[in-house]
Formats: structure tokens, C-alpha cells, sequence
């Protein structure tokens, strides 16, 4: 019996995704305990709540069922979800969005510190983004500086958790928190919206 593969969910759902105004971040098929889980992972400039994932959960579904030819009866479990804040930055948008956020952030070997005494694992604050360089203040809250590195001089970076708000001055300095995105400091739930095998009700469900 045929099942999901990433490729072929992506080839399918792609189009009906960007129609909606979100970008397809990702496609994960995994198999535990007899259950096969297709999860589709999007974002957007603005914050997705859980009507629109619904919504798009449901028209994800309804393109999968009717890939009858590539998927046949197989019963799988889909998850359509917007990305965790531990999801990595490898995208120009990914740090558009992720402006205002405390980041960690992995250099390259060989890379010069962006400055001097900076170990090449560090955390800041993002910036802006000016071409191919990313804008990150350094210093938190006692002594807040801005300074720049090139993107491919990154060779890891992700979103760190936070639960109280940075200062102001941190916060003129990046620009503040991109526009649609949750404030820093006031982590927002994972959006998810879970639909059984593409035909059963599809039930909204925050993570």
C-alpha cells in the first residue's frame, strides 16, 4: 500500500499553500507504532492563528485525498503547523521575521567574531537586515550595541525562548519586533491543526 512521501506531499500541497499567503517551511513523514504522521510546516509574514491553519489544514486535506494514484488508502494522520521557535534560520525571511528576537547564534569555523572577544558562539539580538548582512545587538539589557555579520558567516542560528520583555534600548536598536510577529519576550504557542486519515472532522489544537 502506497504512503505519503515528503516529496510528494510537497509537490502536492505547494501551490495550494502560497495561495494562502503562507510559505511552505517543510514536510516531515515519520512512522511510530503503526501510525504514519504527515506533518506540513508553514509560516508567514503575519501571525497564522488557528482558524486560518485550520482552514488550510483542511484544504491540505482535502489535495491529499485526492491523490488517490500516489497515496491510495493508506490511513495517515496530517498536522498542519506553523514552526517552533527552535526552528533554525536559513532563509533571508526566516531573520525578517525573527527581527527583535533574542538569537543564539554558531559561526563558522575560521569566521572572525563580529567583535573582538566575541566567542563564535554567542547570543544577541536580531536586527534588521541589509542585503547579506544581518544587524545583531550584543550586550543585552546592561549594555546594548549594535554590530553586523554576514549571513554566511552563520553557520547556526535559532531563536532562543524568552518570557520576560528586553528593554527599550535593545529594542531601538533591532528596530523593534517585526510587524505580525509575537513580542519578544511573550512566546506565543505552537499553532497546529490535526486532521485523521483526510476525511474524518479536523479538530483545532494549540501546542
Amino acid at each position: 500500500m502506497p504512503m505519503p512521501t515528503e516529496e510528494g506531499v510537497s509537490r502536492l500541497v505547494a501551490g495550494l499553500v502560497a495561495g494562502r499567503g503562507f510559505d511552505l517551511e517543510g514536510v516531515e513523514v515519520s512512522t511510530a507504532a503503526g501510525q504514519t504522521r504527515v506533518r506540513v510546516i508553514v509560516d508567514s509574514d503575519e501571525t497564522a492563528d488557528l482558524d486560518s491553519i485550520a482552514e488550510l489544514s483542511s484544504e491540505v486535506s482535502a489535495r491529499l485525498d485526492e491523490a488517490d494514484d500516489e497515496f491510495g488508502a493508506a490511513r495517515y494522520l496530517l498536522e498542519v503547523t506553523t514552526p517552533g521557535v527552535d526552528r533554525p534560520l536559513t532563509a533571508d525571511r526566516h531573520w525578517r521575521r525573527a527581527r527583535g528576537r533574542k538569537v543564539r547564534v554558531r559561526l563558522r569555523p575560521g569566521v572572525t567574531p563580529p567583535e573582538p572577544g566575541l566567542p563564535t558562539t554567542f547570543e544577541a539580538r536580531a536586527g534588521a537586515l541589509e542585503g547579506d548582512r544581518i544587524a545583531l545587538v550584543l550586550g543585552g539589557k546592561r549594555a546594548p550595541r549594535l554590530v553586523t555579520a554576514g549571513l554566511g558567516d552563520i553557520e547556526r542560528a535559532v531563536v532562543e525562548v524568552e518570557f520576560a520583555p528586553p528593554n527599550a534600548r535593545e529594542l531601538e536598536l533591532t528596530g523593534g519586533v517585526a510587524s505580525g510577529r509575537p513580542p519578544a519576550g511573550a512566546d506565543a504557542a505552537e499553532h497546529t491543526a490535526t486532521t485523521v486519515d483526510a476525511s474524518d472532522s479536523t479538530e483545532g489544537t494549540m501546542e
